[in-house]
């Protein structure tokens, strides 16, 4: 039984085939004795047919074919399988081919065929030019990277300069991408320039059929027979578009030795989102989808500290009457604009605070993010110091939390005063305040130390403080600094 349910699993992925999608490209680079080409590989898995090798597991197989012509001559020739990673369900998967070609034109022509259905197939043909001598500074290709990693095995074959490199299949950075990663290679640059020299590196855009730089770079190298160059880009903030990456190698005099660029596509749908970007149908694909109505009304209550006052009343709302599409909306459109490239990294991040608070807080009566101190915790973050009396005479137990700085308002030495009157555990609520805009009690003295009327300083009704004792300690806490 089992078998027959993964044979029709991997029969639904074979009819959802509709044509074998992979991603193909290459760069050149200057070898020691002879330039060489890479040609890189990404096959997406789910539109490649699958058989099982296992009762649990299957593999798909591509035959692959790269030549390289000149004119009408072949002059490199390889044919060979590709198989995909033996698993359950259907995962990308990669491959590279390094070859040694001579200085030249070529035509690169790269074929792939799926073994277990042959009219699923993918052709790719492109013109290569390999010009490398030793006059003059010269790069590799430029190469975007997925991503990278030191190798030290120096076994993998993504493997240059002892980090291994994943290139990026498609040239195009999705809305989960906040770096651009790429890797470049500078040759000859101890005859050509013979000091160090100044590479910069820049994302250009056509407005209105100009080049404009958009984001730029700057490093400074030392010459030596090859340079790897590995950068990366923040573009967490660079819109959707199409893009030009460029890098260009400067002597002292910002004399233009050497120019490379590559084109790659950018979705950043989050940065700027219209009503129209999120809908329900939006929602389906992202974390805010996978939460249990539990999960995410108290999601939407470890926000409330930070959402502006004037949504207080509308989410509030929307929890009341369990509008769970509203909260998921309300949700995911807090978080894009934290981070528009990763948003569930962002939630993650914050909940680990906002459960760890609401286990500290916790009440018998609300959620400890919803308690006082758990809400100005979340609100403002961790106070630097804070000092609590548990048995001090005619006070309830109380806290006194210290900010040193406190950015929010530009005040420094900001204190919050937490008393618990009715001795309920957790029960802590906020009396007063010193930072702006949160609440200020004048006659805060004479509510802590209620129990002790007589020794309020003056009428009752007017004063704002008790007699000096020297068992009180809030007043000296609240006023010190």
């Amino acid at each position: 039984m089992k078998k027959w349910i993964f044979l029709l699993l991997t029969s639904c992925y074979m009819q959802a085939v509709s044509a074998l999608d992979v991603s193909i490209s290459y760069a050149t680079f200057k070898g020691i004795d002879k330039p060489y080409i890479e040609v890189y590989l990404h096959v997406a898995g789910k539109t490649a047919t699958y058989h099982p090798v296992s009762d649990s597991a299957s593999q798909a197989t591509m035959e692959v074919l790269i030549l390289f012509k000149r004119g009408e001559e072949i002059v490199k020739f390889d044919k060979y399988l590709l198989n995909s990673p033996v698993h359950q369900y259907p995962l990308d998967f990669v491959d590279m081919k390094r070859y040694a070609l001579d200085n030249g034109e070529y035509e690169l022509t790269v074929n792939l065929q799926d073994t277990r259905k042959p009219e699923n197939t993918k052709a790719y043909q492109a013109p290569v030019v390999i010009q490398y001598g030793n006059d003059g500074l010269q790069q590799s290709d430029l190469q975007l990277l997925a991503s990278y990693r030191k190798d030290e095995s120096g076994t993998s074959p993504f493997a240059k300069s002892g980090i291994h490199m994943e290139p990026l299949p498609y040239h195009f950075y999705g809305k989960n991408a906040s770096l651009l990663l790429f890797y470049n290679e500078l040759y000859n640059s101890l005859s050509a320039v013979g000091d160090d020299f100044q590479v910069s590196y820049f994302i250009e855009q056509k407005v209105e059929g100009q080049p404009k730089t958009v984001m730029i770079g700057h490093k400074r190298l030392k010459p030596a027979p090859v340079v790897p160059l590995l950068i990366q880009m923040d573009i967490s903030t660079l819109e959707s578009g199409n893009y030009t990456l460029v890098v260009e190698a400067r002597d002292r005099l910002k004399t233009l030795l050497s120019r490379k660029s590559l084109f790659f596509q950018r979705s950043n749908p989050y940065l700027n989102p219209t009503p129209e970007d999120l809908t329900e149908q939006t929602l389906a694909e992202e974390f805010v989808s996978r939460l249990s109505q539990e999960d995410l009304e108290f999601s939407v209550r470890a926000i409330m500290p930070k959402i502006p006052q004037q949504d207080m009343e509308t989410v509030g709302l929307m929890l009341k009457q369990d509008s769970l599409n509203a909260l998921r909306m309300y949700l995911f459109s807090y978080w894009i604009k934290k981070s528009a490239t990763n948003p569930e990294g962002a939630y993650l991040k914050y909940m680990q605070v906002a459960h760890a608070v609401d286990q500290q807080f916790r009440s018998g009566f609300r959620h400890g993010i919803e308690t006082d101190r758990g809400f100005t915790y979340l609100k403002y973050g961790q106070p630097d110091d804070i000092e609590g009396r548990e048995d001090e005479p005619s006070a309830p137990p109380y806290e006194i939390w210290i900010y040193y700085d406190f950015p929010f308002t530009k005040q420094k030495n900001v204190k919050f005063l937490f008393y618990n009157p009715s001795l309920a555990p957790g029960e802590f609520r906020l009396l007063h305040s010193t930072a702006n805009g949160e609440l200020n009690n004048p006659q805060w003295e004479l509510e802590l130390y209620r129990d002790a009327p007589d020794q309020v300083d003056g009428d009752a009704f007017d004063s704002t403080s008790m007699k000096d004792n020297f068992n009180r300690s809030a007043k000296r806490i609240m006023s010190d600094y």
